[in-house]
């Protein structure tokens, strides 16, 4: 090196695609525990292709204060490998919102796997995910780079959701299924996300290349689970929270079994690259207390309109996504295919302050593990819980994002070195449940019913 040219500044991290619809809530919620002497956040930097755009985001961001001078703005494209790599070369983690992910994501992983840059995202797109694993998880390994998407609503709420209702089981008791019902909520109009919208639209449309990317892939073992429940109807009315229910085909179902598949291989979680004692002790009885389950997750609504327009999406997209024509007319027009759930321009800022969910998760078991093995014995035993929490795509999303990264800034050692992996099996075990909590985000255990006597 040049003895008079500076090496590049270290961020702790870079939030790329910062300007976007959801990148600039991101950025908002970072900003919250940015040099605070409690949070291991001490130096912030915005990436993207549009320095003014950046530049209005924090500003919007940082309001009703001027932005923060100590933030700085970065010019990286994800066409362009040379502004990524250098970019990695500069942060410890980066958060990527860019999304559709299966179109933006591979490039920014690709830098962070070569470069030992840890790396988060937002998304929840199964191929994407899938191919991440398969393309980069043995380079990550050697360099260190922990990669770990579905950060946001997708999917740690269900992640979460899954292993809190699962801890519920003492022994001998044990779970067979757990099923996630999900409500959104709001006193104003509920608006879904675009990049949601337009990554469904290419998934539905790729399908095939995921049932490909499978079958080329060596099995994995399987969690040894009981019996699979009997396929419930489509459509169910949960009288015991009050909701229509309807199957939803969801990146948190596939989420959550790559995590209970790692938890198959890896019994006792995954070790950290420096861990005490006291953390291996930690780590392990946490995971020894999670029992495996079936899991599948349902949209739910109070009414049967609610259920018709989520149907109407499902058929639209099941229907168009297949041909180019098709796929012009949903992204085009999205707002007449999900019956004014998705647009283009977004919610309103009102719209997204007004919006919470619930997710309840209704597991259901034996009392006693040996009657599971008995075969054509029913569940005797059902544990509900809940997670609550504001608007999901806007404010939840962010929080659980800046919250992953904030564990991976100040835990470092404790986790693995590197590889590619779902945010259950590396959170699960540290103290993402409480700081959901201190940000808004509720877990409660609703009922734990007893056999009968």
């Amino acid at each position: 090196m040049n003895p008079t040219q500076q090496p590049d500044p270290i961020y702790d991290i870079v939030i790329l695609g910062a300007s976007g619809f959801t990148g600039k809530y991101v950025v908002r919620e970072a900003l919250k525990f940015l040099q605070t002497p409690s949070s291991p956040l001490k130096s912030l930097a915005l990436a993207g292709r549009n320095s003014t755009r950046l530049t209005q985001s924090l500003q919007w961001a940082a309001r009703p204060n001027p932005p923060p001078s100590s933030v700085d703005i970065l010019t990286a494209d994800t066409s362009d490998p040379d502004s990524l790599r250098r970019l990695c070369r500069q942060t410890k983690l980066i958060l990527n919102c860019v999304g559709p992910f299966r179109i933006h994501g591979d490039p920014v992983v690709s830098a962070c796997a070569d470069s030992g840059c840890d790396y988060l995202d937002i998304s929840g797109e199964p191929e994407f995910m899938e191919r991440m694993e398969a393309n980069y998880h043995e380079r990550a390994e050697e360099t260190g780079s922990l990669i770990v998407s579905a950060c946001g609503f997708d999917s740690i709420p269900a992640e979460l959701g899954l292993l809190f209702n699962a801890k519920q089981w003492e022994t001998p008791s044990v779970p067979n299924q757990i099923e996630a019902y999900l409500s959104l909520e709001s006193d104003k109009r509920i608006a879904g996300n675009f990049g949601t919208y337009e990554s469904a639209v290419l998934g539905v449309a790729n399908a095939d290349k995921l049932k490909e990317l499978r079958r080329s892939r060596p099995r994995r073992p399987r969690p040894s689970i009981h019996d699979p429940p009997a396929k419930g109807p489509t459509l169910e009315n949960q009288k015991k929270i009050g909701l229509w229910a309807l199957k939803l085909p969801s990146a948190d179902a596939v989420v959550v079994r790559r995590t209970l598949t790692t938890l198959t291989e890896k019994p006792h979680g995954l070790p950290g690259l420096n861990e005490s004692p006291e953390q291996i002790q930690k780590r392990e009885a946490f995971w020894s207390s999670i029992k495996p389950a079936h899991f599948g997750v349902k949209i739910t609504s109070k009414s049967l309109f609610g259920i018709f327009r989520y149907v109407t999406l499902g058929v639209s997209l099941g229907l168009l996504s297949k041909f180019s024509f098709g796929r012009w007319l949903l992204l085009k027009f999205p707002s007449v295919f999900s019956l004014g759930w998705f647009q283009k321009k977004g919610p309103s800022e009102e719209e997204v302050e007004s919006a919470t969910f619930k997710m309840w998760f209704i597991g259901r078991g034996y009392s006693e593990e040996s009657l599971a093995s008995q075969g054509n014995t029913k569940p005797d035993m059902e544990i509900i819980t809940r997670i609550s929490g504001p608007e999901i795509g806007y404010i939840t999303t962010p929080i659980t994002l800046v919250q992953c990264g904030l564990i991976i800034l100040g835990q470092r050692e404790s986790l693995v070195k590197g590889g590619v992996y779902t945010p259950g099996i590396v959170f699960g075990s540290t103290d993402i449940q409480q700081r959901l909590e201190d940000n808004g985000i509720s877990f409660e255990l609703i009922s734990k019913s007893k056999p009968q006597a």
